[in-house]
């Protein structure tokens, strides 16, 4: 359980101030930061004045916290369960949390075999609605899915809808997945997803902030979702309404110099409204893996450019698609008002014309050229195609 640099004293008091302090806690954080963990723990402990700034309630509180904080027994609970506690200093914690100053964790509990920091590095968040439609959860598990592939980790919260889409789309490949979540991560939440977090466990990497056997809350949702923010190069939300935690987890994104992007949806849906808000913003819009990519990637990483089908026209040379153009789609024209068609001099037009008759696309009747009825077809059928 020691690190690189963190001795196990150290490590044994942040254990005791994760039970003390709420995750999230910016004046926790303020205090650890200007006195230290030893002295903050003293003081928590009862001995010293209060800690600045607590009002006499608040103080009540965090002195009862600490009366029952067991970090021994914390500690041997989470070795029971498969899980390691990670502190600033560990070669393995992950730099991009100390981007929250104030209110990064305290620490953080793991379950897993991969390295969070290494992991962390190459990763993207993709979140979304608990109570997603089948077209958001069909664009989170293939956007997923497309990352995994890629070489990238999908971090999500492992709620149901968008974030359990997301999860099963990495594990179906067989790649890299975080469940970052709002609860000890011993005790998987919600409980409908115990197997999947398991599984995620497994094959990738469960983590949270609160102690073992700890319960979600609300506000532990809420705050939950800037470690996801913090932890990655950019968040993708897919289907979020106005109000949404989803939504939350962009704006930390936004406020940390993240990449934040949005899957859109139909106009008409209220799942979506949020994240067509978030695209009306500062946010990136997004339709798959390789465009995510682009955006987080090292550069070079370009997404394919996304063209339409190629059709017969395409493959002529601009003055001859203008000749061909200017023939009516039935009957016969003359090389005059062909020529007016097409904007150009009648010699030039003939010249064309014979060019086309030669690839089958007209046919010359005395005087005047028609189209071809394979032309016809084609041509008609690029029209209603443009």
């Amino acid at each position: 359980m020691t690190g690189e640099g963190v001795s196990d004293a150290e490590r044994l008091d942040r254990v005791f101030l994760a039970r003390v302090l709420e995750p999230g806690d910016e004046l926790g954080g303020r205090w650890l930061r200007e006195l230290g963990v030893q002295e903050l723990v003293r003081r928590c402990s009862g001995h010293g004045p209060p800690l600045p700034g607590a009002s006499e309630k608040r103080w009540a509180g965090l002195c009862a916290r600490a009366g029952r904080a067991d970090p021994e027994k914390d500690l041997a609970q989470a070795q029971a369960s498969g899980a390691r506690f990670l502190v600033p200093g560990d070669a393995e914690w992950p730099g991009q949390l100390d981007d929250l100053g104030d209110g990064r964790p305290v620490g953080l509990w793991v379950r897993g075999k991969a390295n969070v920091r290494m992991w962390a590095l190459r990763s993207v968040a993709v979140v979304g609605a608990r109570a997603c439609t089948e077209y958001g959860a069909h664009m989170a598990a293939t956007l997923a899915a497309g990352l995994a592939e890629r070489g990238w980790v999908v971090v999500s919260g492992g709620a149901y809808g968008v974030d359990g889409a997301a999860h099963r789309g990495v594990l179906g490949v067989g790649g890299a997945t975080v469940a970052v979540l709002a609860c000890g991560v011993d005790r998987p939440y919600p409980r409908g997803h115990a197997q999947l977090i398991g599984r995620i466990a497994e094959q990738g990497l469960v983590v949270g902030e609160l102690p073992p056997g700890d319960h979600p809350t609300p506000s532990r949702f809420i705050l939950r979702n800037r470690v996801i923010a913090a932890l990655t190069r950019g968040t993708v939300v897919v289907e979020a309404a106005y109000r949404s935690g989803a939504l939350v987890t962009a704006r930390a994104a936004q406020r940390l110099g993240r990449f934040t992007m949005g899957v859109p949806g139909p106009a008409t849906s209220a799942l979506s409204a949020g994240v067509h808000e978030l695209l009306r913003g500062d946010a990136v819009l997004v339709s798959d893996a390789a465009e995510v990519v682009e955006l987080v990637g090292d550069m070079g990483e370009l997404a394919p450019d996304r063209r339409g089908p190629v059709l017969p026209r395409d493959l002529l040379e601009p003055a001859a698609r203008q000749v061909l153009a200017a023939l009516p789609g039935r009957g016969t024209a003359a090389v005059d008002e062909i020529a007016r068609g097409a904007g150009t001099t009648e010699d030039d037009t003939v010249g064309r014309l014979y060019e086309l008759r030669s690839l089958g696309y007209v046919e010359r009747h005395g005087d005047s050229w028609k189209l071809t009825r394979q032309a016809m077809i084609s041509v008609s059928s690029d029209r209603r195609r443009s």
